[in-house]
Formats: structure tokens, C-alpha cells, sequence
């Protein structure tokens, strides 16, 4: 742990690049995400057609190869992008679909007659989805999401491997300064993890108590 408080600005940057793989992934993956799971749904065959085998292509891909297509492989097609742009654009995409399906099991979960509710009413379909569906079926996801996004938290960890340096790579540049620290450089990268991932998971917990309260 000495090796830890020695460099903590070193630390201290490696974190931040975490906190910053973590935002933008999540808000990339949101995004896409929110487009998929509409699609999905899509009273169009085809819109769901595209939206299904993107789902399916994208869960089923290691996260490590799909660092490989963007950040190796694309530049090689002169479509090169910078190694934490790439890892943002990553992280998105492979997230996207875990959040699009979370999202899906939650528009699955309100009673049909919502929606007949508000076709009776002249509501198209955007209208009836995003109006009356949507806010319904936020708050049976919430809880889901936010694991969506701890899982992220742990997969920015992929990025160290790509020339990204946040709180993996930092470790391996300790370990290698100090190695008979290695137990305690692991330990500590570990507990910064935990500063991360168990507010996200009280914050599941406290809404997960709020939305049984409202059902």
C-alpha cells in the first residue's frame, strides 16, 4: 500500500480515467441503448429484425474483441481513431445492448391496456412510448440499469490493455516499481474499485425499497 500513498497522483489519474470510461460509456450506451430498445419494439419487422441481430451480435462478442475491431483494426481502414476515443466508443457499443434489453423487460412489463389506453386516445406510436410506456417502465429498470452500469464499471478495466491508462494500467506501472508491493498495489486498486461500484449498488438498493413503495 506504501507504493499507493508514494504515487497518488499517479493514482489519482488513473481514477479520474476510470470515473471518465464509466460516464461516457454509460451515457454512449444509454443512448444507443434507448434507440435499440425502441427499435425492438418497433411495430415495423424489419426495424426489429436489425435491432435483434445487433443485439445478439453485440452481447455475444468478447468486450476485448471489440476493443481489438475499434481501436486495432480500424485504423489499419484508415477509419483510426485515439485509443480513449476508441475505448469510449467501446464500452458504449458493448454495453448498449445489456441496457436495451433491461430496458425491454421493463416496457414488457406494462399491461397492455396502457397502450391501447393511449392508441384509443390518438397517440402514435412515439407518443404511446415515450409518453405512457417509458415512465412506467423506468421505474421497474432502474434497479437492473444500475447493475448494467457496475458491470461497466469493472469492464473499463479492458481499456488498460489498449494504451488507456486508468486504474489497471496504473497498477501494472506500480507493480513494476515496486514489486515487493504487488500484493498491496492490487489490494488498494481494488478498495478504489469498491468506491465506485457500492454507492451504485445502495443507490439500486434505495430505489429498488422506493419502487415497491409506488407500486
Amino acid at each position: 500500500m506504501t507504493a499507493i500513498f508514494e504515487n497518488f497522483d499517479l493514482v489519482l489519474q488513473g481514477f479520474l480515467m476510470t470515473l471518465r470510461l464509466l460516464a461516457v460509456g454509460a451515457i454512449g450506451a444509454a443512448v444507443i441503448g434507448i434507440v435499440i430498445a425502441f427499435l425492438r419494439i418497433s411495430p415495423v419487422p424489419a426495424m426489429r429484425n436489425i435491432a435483434t441481430v445487433y443485439t445478439e451480435l453485440v452481447r455475444n462478442t468478447p468486450l476485448t474483441l471489440v476493443f481489438f475491431l475499434i481501436i486495432v483494426v480500424l485504423p489499419v481502414l484508415d477509419f483510426g481513431v485515439d485509443s480513449t476515443i476508441g475505448a469510449y466508443i467501446a464500452l458504449s457499443v458493448y454495453t448498449s445492448p445489456f441496457i436495451a434489453e433491461a430496458l425491454r423487460s421493463g416496457i414488457n412489463g406494462v399491461p397492455l391496456g396502457q397502450a391501447e389506453a393511449a392508441r384509443s386516445l390518438g397517440f402514435n406510436f412515439g407518443q404511446t412510448v415515450s409518453l405512457i410506456i417509458m415512465p412506467q417502465a423506468m421505474r421497474m429498470v432502474v434497479p437492473p440499469l444500475i447493475n448494467v452500469i457496475i458491470a461497466l464499471a469493472k469492464n473499463t478495466s479492458v481499456a488498460s490493455g489498449f494504451l488507456v491508462v486508468e486504474m489497471v494500467a496504473i497498477s501494472k506501472t506500480l507493480a513494476n516499481r515496486h514489486g515487493d508491493q504487488v500484493i498491496g498495489i492490487l489490494f488498494g486498486i481494488a478498495l478504489l474499485y469498491l468506491v465506485i461500484t457500492i454507492p451504485l449498488g445502495l443507490i439500486a438498493s434505495y430505489v429498488e425499497r422506493k419502487v415497491a413503495v409506488l407500486r
